[in-house]
This record gives C-alpha cells, sequence and structure tokens, in this order.
C-alpha cells in the first residue's frame, strides 16, 4: 500500500477518487530551510525538493514501501510565495496578485527505501483577475482560516475559482499535485493495476 506523505486533504481526496489505497503518514521537515538552501534556484526545483525531502522522511518508516511525496508552489512577477502566516498576509499576498498570472508549481515524487524512483513537477498558469478591497475583505471571511495552508490563498473547489478570469493547465496540478502522471508513476512501479 502507497504511503502519502502529506497532510493535504486535496490530496488525500484525489487519492481517494481515484481508488488509490494509500496511508497517509504527514512527513515532519523544515520546508523554509530546505528553500533557503536553494536560494537563487527555479521555483519548480525547490517544489521537487521539497517532494523529494517530504517522500525521504517518511521513507525511513515505510520498510519497502513506495511513498509519495507532493509540494506547491507560487510565483507572481518572479517571486515566490509560501502560505500565508496570518488573515493581513493572505490579504497582502491577494492584492499582490491582483491583475496578475500566478505561476502554480506543483511536484510529486516517489521514494523506495530512501531512493527517489521517481519524481515529477507541472506548471499551471492562473490569471488572477483585478480584486477589490471588498471582495478580498469578503472572500477571506468566507475561506480564512480554510487557506491558511493554501500556498496560493485559494482552494479551487470552493470560493477561491472567483478568483481567477483563466486557467491554463492541469486540473489536478491546480489542486495540489500532478495525479494523472502520478497514476501513471504508480502503474510503472508496479503499485497500482495497469
Amino acid at each position: 500500500m502507497l504511503i502519502l506523505a502529506s497532510q493535504s486533504q486535496s490530496r488525500r481526496a484525489m487519492l481517494e477518487a481515484a481508488g488509490i489505497a494509500f496511508e497517509p503518514i504527514p512527513a515532519q521537515v523544515d520546508e523554509r530551510a530546505i528553500e533557503a538552501g536553494l536560494a537563487g534556484a527555479a521555483a519548480a526545483d525547490i517544489a521537487l525538493a521539497l517532494a523529494d525531502a517530504k517522500a525521504q522522511a517518511v521513507s525511513a518508516a515505510a520498510r519497502g514501501r513506495l511513498v509519495l511525496g507532493s509540494d506547491s508552489l507560487v510565483e507572481v512577477e518572479g517571486r515566490r510565495f509560501d502560505k500565508p502566516a496570518n488573515i493581513e498576509e493572505a490579504a497582502a499576498h491577494l492584492r499582490f496578485f491582483s491583475g496578475k498570472v500566478m505561476q502554480l508549481h506543483s511536484a510529486a515524487a516517489l521514494v523506495r527505501d530512501g531512493v527517489v524512483v521517481w519524481r515529477h513537477v507541472a506548471l499551471a498558469r492562473l490569471k488572477v483577475r483585478a480584486l477589490s478591497e471588498r471582495f478580498i475583505t469578503s472572500y477571506l471571511g468566507h475561506e480564512w482560516p480554510a487557506v491558511a495552508g493554501c500556498v496560493g490563498v485559494f482552494r479551487i473547489e470552493a470560493r477561491g475559482v472567483q478568483l481567477f478570469e483563466a486557467i491554463e493547465g492541469d486540473h489536478f496540478t491546480v489542486l495540489g499535485m500532478p495525479l494523472l502522471a502520478v497514476l501513471g508513476a504508480l502503474r510503472e512501479h508496479g503499485d497500482m493495476l495497469s
């Protein structure tokens, strides 16, 4: 059975909907320290490193089982954004995103016995519409604290869809994991029927 090294409800829901049996074991990694060690790296590379680190952190206890790590990073005009620390920071992020294109990098890695056997990163581009202060206040009034753990301050499956006027990219990537590529890798590594 697959181990999911994540506490993300969205990633759990994707695997459940796809009929993948898994055990969730959230990884305990210092994401900010990993990012700091990769200063100057491309956002896609950092997302991959974080996915690797999460899977690696859980792999030692997995004893031969395949571990799936995943992470997403948001980049707007060359600036990377982490999950907001509080509602004020969430509002500041939304103000910055207003009228711009958000690049969402969603990465996944499979690790078995401490060895990365597969990794992939996908990109989605989301055009954020012009957001008024009134909208931002109302939006966060409804969505906070649910979006506190969301790197782009949105859940596309909820009111977050109202932030955007156009989206280019795979729906699953926007949800936070390149699921189609993950399913292909699970078939390749024998942890899912082909």
